[in-house]
């Protein structure tokens, strides 16, 4: 099998967890580096403005300035003050209609997945296939 570009891979993951994940609507890729939204797939055209918004809000749930502090005060108390990864990596919302999943990249820290299901999804479901999904994705980071 040819190689495939960090691009590649993550435009493919997201048609994966569109595919795999249970109950999913809609599922993208946060750089954290830069805040952007690198690729997304929905089911449904949303406007340009609320998958900016998703982006943002993305990067204040895993790098806002008091996630910051708090993973700097845990880091502090554990002697662990010099370490790049962050403390935060899997956060789960439940809005009114839906259920929102947010993972950290466990080999690139600056890449963040977010996976859009429906309220009724299974949430062990949703973890489990996510999880599958993203242990594959870390996989093809590796390779790159």
């Amino acid at each position: 099998m040819a190689e495939r570009s960090l691009s590649q891979i993550v435009t493919d993951t997201v048609r994966d967890f569109r595919n795999q994940v249970p109950e999913c609507i809609a599922s993208g890729w946060v750089d954290m580096s830069t805040g952007m939204l690198l690729v997304a797939d929905t089911l449904d055209d949303h406007p340009t403005e609320v998958l900016d918004l998703l982006a943002a809000a993305t990067f204040d749930l895993f790098q806002g300035r008091n996630v910051t502090m708090i993973e700097d005060i845990w880091k502090q108390q554990r002697g662990t003050l010099g370490d790049d990864r962050h403390y935060f990596q899997e956060i789960l919302i439940n809005s009114d209609n839906l259920v929102h999943l947010f993972m950290r990249s466990a080999s690139n820290q600056d890449l963040v997945a977010v996976i859009v299901c429906r309220r009724q999804v299974n949430i062990g479901m949703l973890f489990a296939q996510a999880r599958m999904v993203m242990k594959q994705v870390e996989t093809g980071f590796a390779a790159v």
